[in-house]
């Protein structure tokens, strides 16, 4: 499954299944294609189609009873479909706030909470039973009863309960069929049946999100899969320190108080303590991690492809440099295209905010989650990133029957029974096997039963006999008050109120910034973020010692990096650095984003300011918009200096004189460049890593791992094929991959610019030769694509988008996507650009990342604020609203964000009265 899949009918959770199972989903498949040709009318059954489809859309006007309602609650939509609801408790508001997202998205909703519980195969068959282990093994489930049932306060699971009750009024008396033409579809090949939701349905979302911004275990994998091919100098190379030089980190200002010993913004910087980078008992694990990847690559990612192109851009601008006078906040998360998007737009408003009304607040939701994530009250605005901070670990572990080897013990396994339903089929049942590091993940692999059978470690080991098992260490899978935050966040008056929020939000670790309508601008690095007792968690760690691990308690909340009116009079956000390390004594992660957007963003910034402007809300927009490929401002001008003999060639390198850099849809420069850029890339690094790194499917012949020398004779090569997704694959051309480049230009005849043959022969060249032969392959690599006639050529016919719903819109034949699906779309923009339409180098051009919002604050003058949805609000694929906002979204368009009473009642278009 696509690593930015929900679920699909007849994707499978492993690489194996055999011609069986294909054949019965595609069995399904073809009924289903059926089914929905008939409900989009194409065919004949005109009839039925209108009937089914109108059954499913939701009422926007009159009136509809809501049991359990105290009072009268009004639903206003504007044109596009956006609701705010009005409500005079807070139990009526978030009972309205389910039952009308059930209205819109209860299928996503469905799917999500069914994911999150290891539930998929009970909705979609066998072919999910292996993603529905793996997600038993994690617990999301468990752990968010945990919560509901200990550790969250009582007020917010009574606004859960509130929630849940409006989602279930809405599907009482309900057929499938009329709440989703899905559910129509897959009650031809099932007996599925909705049923009620629950309070934990919406606090276990929280662990998808953590799931997908859940740091560096991919980065973890990868440097222990490179010890197959690369030394320990070959692999630092391609994982270099962070420019603290070149970009800024998001805290600039203060540092630890000699006073205090904690974190204070307007003490002097300390040298700090810096952090241990001990790589412990062990340096790698084999390729046979890449079973563990592989796993990985199968699980359902929510939010988009894990690694540095997850995050976001977000900053804020103290009123002092602003033509309103007043701090602007602009915010948009960079995740996976889904339709419908991940995110739902909504106002929640009392009418009278009062001890039993505390609400007034608008902004970005999740379908099947209370509240508002990312937007503002009447008081306070806010906006996420993603902090990247290193919240899971690796541990080997000694197993054997009767237990875990620990400090020369054996310790029993804490151990579970799960059983999973499947749709059409028998049960399958399963037994989770949990050390005091965490579940063994090893278990729901064949080949992860032997992970670590030739890892490197010391004498000091115990004998691997048959291998180690593989635990995971996740902060998410301990109970936190996650669910508690979102509620306080809502409710934040000033930066204290805000803070206390922040402490609560311990997983996903997110970067919060902040503005408040008396001027001040503010940011809090939130989360519970482990300290390690060895090693600094970029390498599998032992788990048969008590040396490593993690120590009782995380960071400390009032340690955590924090600032609030900086001098400089703005603060940015891009997934860079947080702090200096030198200036800290925590380890946060050793694997930033490497600030390339961060850095574009506090130049354009500066250079405003600097000049002697004031920074409007059109410049903020047009900030967002900004597509500056900042890897072609240091390559263009040595690719130009290259002698090209062949007119060909000569004729697309002429596309970059004058180019000013920008990654215009209908720029062939930049369609070029990208191509140069994706091949210099395969053949400096690409050719090199190890098959477990590279796409799926693209061979090589190689010599046996770590072999030396050249080879003679063509029967000791090996053909190897890469066997990682085309989203996932390593080079993925992120900035990482731009630091990695530009500290290599000052060595032009290092041995990562040499190629051999299909590492037959010894690897000879330089860096002129290499970019050489990267524009000639560039040429002939778009010739193929995109025709022989450069004048033809344009970034966007290379760089589409195609929105995909998340279900049964992801598999199958070309009718069933042309009926749910949307697009493509020729985009601007580009990887690392602050316009991050992100792209993966290894798997190709396609857009496998997006800005999935975008919006600008305008604070204390809320109805100047803008906003845009990726889609649409409705996940009714025949609604006016599936994807009416996309055309707008692609041009770098905002719509007016209606909050204030009038402004809501003046683009009101249909208003829906729910009475108890």
């Amino acid at each position: 499954m696509p690593a930015n899949t929900t679920a699909s009918s007849g994707s499978t959770g492993s690489a194996g299944g055999g011609s069986r199972k294909k054949k019965g989903r595609r069995a399904r498949l073809i009924v289903i294609v059926l089914v929905l040709a008939l409900v989009a009318g194409i065919g004949y059954g005109t009839y039925w189609s209108v009937s089914t489809v109108r059954a499913s859309y939701p009422q926007t006007n009159g009136t509809a009873q809501l049991a359990g309602l105290d009072s009268n609650v009004e639903v206003k939509r504007d044109s596009y479909g956006i609701p705010q609801i009005y409500a005079d408790s807070d139990s009526d508001l978030f009972r309205a706030q389910g039952f009308v997202q059930a209205q819109d998205r209860f299928w996503e909703m469905d799917v999500r909470r069914h994911m999150t519980a290891g539930r998929l195969s009970e909705m979609f068959g066998s072919g999910q039973v292996e993603t529905d282990s793996f997600l038993r093994t994690l617990g999301w489930r468990k752990v968010a009863q945990e919560e509901y049932d200990h550790v969250l306060s009582a007020e917010t699971k009574k606004n859960l309960q509130s929630y849940a009750d409006g989602v279930n009024a809405y599907l009482k008396g309900r057929d499938g069929k009329d709440i989703s033409v899905e559910y129509a579809a897959l009650g031809l090949t099932n007996d599925y049946k909705p049923v009620k939701w629950t309070p934990v349905d919406s606090v276990a979302w929280l662990k998808a999100m953590a799931w997908d911004l859940r740091g560096n275990m991919q980065d973890e994998i990868d440097r222990s899969l490179m010890t197959t091919r690369l030394d320990a100098k070959q692999i630092e190379d391609l994982y270099p320190p962070y420019p603290y030089d070149k970009h800024k980190p998001i805290v600039s200002e203060g540092g630890i108080s000699s006073l205090s010993g904690k974190y204070d913004p307007q003490a002097t910087p300390s040298d700090g303590v810096g952090s241990s980078t001990a790589q412990g008992a062990t340096e790698g694990l084999t390729t046979q991690l890449g079973a563990l990847s592989d796993t990985l690559d199968e699980i359902p990612s929510l939010l988009g492809p894990n690694g540095t192109g997850i995050g976001s851009n977000s900053w804020v601008v103290s009123g002092k440099y602003t033509t309103t006078n007043k701090p602007l906040l602009a915010n948009d998360p960079h995740l996976a295209p889904q339709l419908p998007s991940l995110w739902y737009q909504m106002g929640l408003h009392c009418r009278t905010v009062s001890a039993t009304c505390k609400y007034d607040t608008a902004g970005y939701t999740f379908s099947g989650m209370p509240g508002v994530i990312i937007g503002h009250n009447q008081d306070v605005a806010w906006g996420f990133t993603n902090l990247g901070a290193d919240v899971t670990d690796l541990f080997l572990e000694k197993v054997s029957a009767d237990g875990y080897q620990y400090d020369g013990k054996v310790k029993p396994f804490v151990t579970r029974e799960e059983t999973i339903k499947v749709a059409g089929g028998r049960d399958r049942h399963i037994t989770v096997r949990e050390t005091n590091n965490g579940p063994l993940v090893s278990d729901r692999s064949s080949e992860l039963e032997k992970v670590g059978q030739k890892a490197p470690v010391t004498n000091a080991a115990p004998d691997r006999a048959d291998g180690y098992g593989v635990a995971l260490k996740w902060t998410a899978l301990e109970p936190g008050k996650s669910m508690d935050a979102v509620f306080e966040l809502n409710r934040a008056k000033d930066f204290t109120s805000f803070r206390a929020a922040a402490e609560h939000f311990e997983v996903p670790s997110q970067n919060l910034i902040y503005a408040d309508t008396k001027g001040h601008i503010g940011y809090q690095a939130p989360g519970k973020i482990p300290q390690r007792k060895s090693g600094d968690g970029t390498m599998p760690s032992p788990g048969w010692s008590s040396a490593y691990g993690w120590k009782k308690d995380p960071i400390p909340f009032d340690e955590l990096p924090y600032e609030y009116d900086p001098k400089r009079g703005y603060i940015v956000t891009a997934n860079q650095a947080v702090v200096d390390e030198k200036k800290y004594p925590y380890m946060l992660t050793k694997d930033w984003g490497y600030g390339t957007r961060s850095q574009r963003i506090n130049d354009l910034i500066q250079s405003k300011i600097k000049g002697g402007g004031k920074i409007s809300t059109d410049d903020m927009q047009k900030m967002q918009m900004d597509n500056t490929s900042e890897i072609a401002t240091l390559l263009v001008p040595e690719l130009m200096k290259i002698n090209i003999s062949d007119k060909d060639v000569r004729e697309a390198q002429k596309l970059l004189e004058g180019w000013d850099y920008t990654q215009e849809s209908d720029s062939a420069a930049a369609a070029y460049f990208n191509a140069v850029w994706r091949n210099i890339l395969k053949l400096a690094f690409g050719d090199k890593l190890p098959k477990e790194m590279r796409v799926k499917g693209e061979c090589l012949n190689v010599p046996p791992a770590k072999s030396s020398g050249p080879l003679d004779e063509q029967d000791r090569l090996v053909r190897e094929c890469g066997q990682r997704a085309p989203d996932s694959a390593q080079p993925d051309g992120g900035d990482r991959w731009y630091q990695v480049v530009e500290n290599l230009m000052d060595k032009p005849d290092s041995d990562w610019w040499k190629t051999s043959a299909n590492r037959k022969d010894k690897a000879t060249g330089n860096r002129e030769e290499l970019f050489a032969r990267a524009m000639k392959d560039a040429r002939w690599e778009l010739t193929a694509k995109l025709g022989k006639d450069i004048t033809t050529w344009n970034w966007g016919r290379l760089h589409q988008l195609t929105l995909k719903n998340q279900t049964l819109g992801t598999e199958g034949p070309g009718l069933l996507q042309r009926v749910l699906n949307r697009g493509p779309w020729n985009l601007g923009g580009g990887e690392a650009a602050v316009d991050a339409t992100g792209w993966n180098a290894a798997g190709g051009y396609e857009v496998v990342w997006v800005p999935s919002m975008r919006m600008v604050v305008n604070v204390g003058d809320w109805d100047k604020s803008r906003w845009i949805n990726l889609t649409g609000a409705s996940g009714h694929a025949f609604s006016a609203h599936y994807t009416d906002q996309t055309d707008k979204w692609v041009n770098g368009e905002l719509l007016d964000w209606s909050y204030g009473t009038n402004a809501v009642t003046g683009s009101t278009t249909d208003t829906l009265t729910l009475k108890p």
